[in-house]
């Protein structure tokens, strides 16, 4: 199996909902890629904690210069059994990518694999909690650990 593909198996707890309508549900982490291995390294390890906490396999996916690629991790999750995909986004902003680039790729996956559902979530430019990840770093870079 290719890191970052899968974190965990359909068989963890949560995975299956037996007696229940609900699609068996995987978490995709998609984001940009980049040519510093590290990099995707610590997308990967952010799928691992996302599956561990959820309780659903959760993996990651890249736009370009890592891999997996979206159609290979979708791949990977249905050949796994997956039958509904959350995809987020790992973006800060919603810039091209995420409004052009993302929606045409995830239609291209929904054709391949119409017995999947996936669904798109949002970019993290607008959650309300980014507010507190600035604060927190700039508290972690004060030498007196900021006063607000």
């Amino acid at each position: 199996m290719r890191e970052g593909a899968l974190a965990a198996s359909p068989e963890r707890k949560g995975a299956f909902n037996s007696g229940m309508k609900e699609p068996v549900t995987a978490i995709l982490i998609f984001a940009h890629g980049s040519a510093v291995p590290e990099a995707n390294q610590s997308v990967a390890r952010l799928a691992a904690e996302v599956s561990r906490r959820a309780h659903y396999p959760a993996g990651c996916a890249f736009l370009e210069l890592a891999q997996p690629d979206l159609a290979t991790a979708v791949a990977d999750f249905v050949a796994s059994g997956i039958r509904r995909i959350v995809l987020i986004p790992y973006f800060l902003s919603m810039g091209v990518h995420v409004r052009q680039d993302l929606p045409r790729l995830v239609e291209q996956q929904r054709a391949s694999f119409p017995e999947v559902e996936i669904l798109m979530g949002q970019s993290l430019e607008s959650y309300p909690g980014m507010v507190e990840v600035v604060l927190n770093r700039v508290k972690e870079t004060l030498p007196s650990g900021g006063n607000f």
